[in-house]
């Protein structure tokens, strides 16, 4: 099981400490790199500038929203980034839900969600493979394009640019198990957001047609205290606000996966309180047992035998979002 450092996205304004724990993840061991976005900061330009202050460490999306760009411009920016790293890419790409796509990008959520993430990665292959010029008869993704206010002058391309590896990996972020199985016969690795070690069983179906070297690289929290409890107020900060904020009433896919990991009850406390705008009673209604078991929150000791459980699953890569360089260094050396 590697490791992996998670950067997210930026909150108010970029985080100075960054570069320094992606310096030290590299000087530990660490894997890989991985930053985020939302509605804010990208995902792509914080890893550039990492890239340019690192020389080993992998560099990766987690996730890259498909909304934000079309499959060809995704393409893009990973063989250019990829190129200016020396091929150390991971691309990680996730459908975000209906809110952020139509809210915030200004276009309609697919109907078909499983379809549209196919044929995004199929572009995206298409690109990086640079086998022949790019087509697709793709019912949300058509290239070329011929659909309403089409000029009938588009031509299928090919990239100018040849890309430094064409098998770069490309892992998606999914919830749903349709979307996990298919994730394991489309991608090179998953995602997920929410990964209890004493759950697995939840995703062995889905996960049974994954071929040899598939990457099951969860996000975790992690943080080296005395008081578990009050390590794990930043996770059930988190948890509030996804299973709160990042959805609506009818339709929120993170409040859903709480619910299949057995907390649905509580997962409908945390919605019904945070749209009331009671967020701080919100954090406080999510469950402890959930925030601890997708979490690596404790002193030293409790962080290894519980690394355990995490070893005994199908886990390949650990991200983890550690506030502080000394959480970094106990889990290098335990990992």
């Amino acid at each position: 099981m590697r490791l992996g450092l998670a950067l997210g996205y930026w909150g108010r304004g970029p985080d100075p400490r960054h570069l320094d724990l992606a310096r030290e993840a590299e000087r530990l061991g660490y894997h890989s790199v991985w930053t985020a976005e939302a509605w804010g900061s990208d995902a792509f330009t914080p890893l550039t500038w990492i890239a340019a202050h690192t020389s080993r460490i992998r560099l990766g999306t987690a996730v890259a929203q498909m909304a934000a760009r079309s499959p060809a411009a995704t393409a893009m920016h990973a063989l250019t980034l990829d190129h200016l790293s020396g091929g150390r890419l991971l691309l990680g790409l996730g459908l975000s839900g209906p809110q952020v796509v139509e809210g915030w990008y200004g276009r309609p959520f697919p109907d078909s969600p499983l379809t549209a993430t196919r044929e995004y990665v199929d572009v995206v292959r298409q690109v990086l493979r640079r086998r022949a010029p790019v087509t697709l008869e793709g019912r949300h993704h058509a290239l070329p394009y011929r659909g309403p206010g089409a000029t009938g002058l588009g031509r299928p391309l090919r990239p100018i640019t040849h890309p430094l590896r064409p098998d770069l990996p490309v892992l998606l972020g999914a919830e749903g198990p349709r979307n996990v199985a298919q994730t394991a016969r489309i991608a090179d690795g998953w995602l997920p957001l929410y990964w209890s070690p004493l759950r697995t069983d939840l995703h062995a179906e889905a996960l049974a047609a994954a071929p040899p070297g598939f990457l099951v690289a969860p996000l975790v929290r992690a943080r080296v205290c005395a008081d578990v409890a009050e390590g794990l107020l930043p996770v059930k900060a988190m948890l509030g606000f996804y299973i709160g904020g990042m959805g609506h009433a009818r339709r929120n896919f993170h409040a859903d996966l709480m619910a299949r990991m057995g907390y649905g009850e509580e997962a409908g406390r945390v919605r019904e309180l945070f749209l009331a705008g009671r967020r701080e009673e919100a954090v406080a209604a999510v469950p402890d047992a959930f925030a601890d078991e997708i979490s690596l929150v404790g002193p030293r000791g409790r962080i290894a035998e519980r690394l355990e459980l995490w070893r005994a699953g199908p886990v390949t890569d650990l991200l983890v979002t550690a506030p502080d360089p000394e959480t970094l260094r106990v889990l290098a050396d335990l990992v």
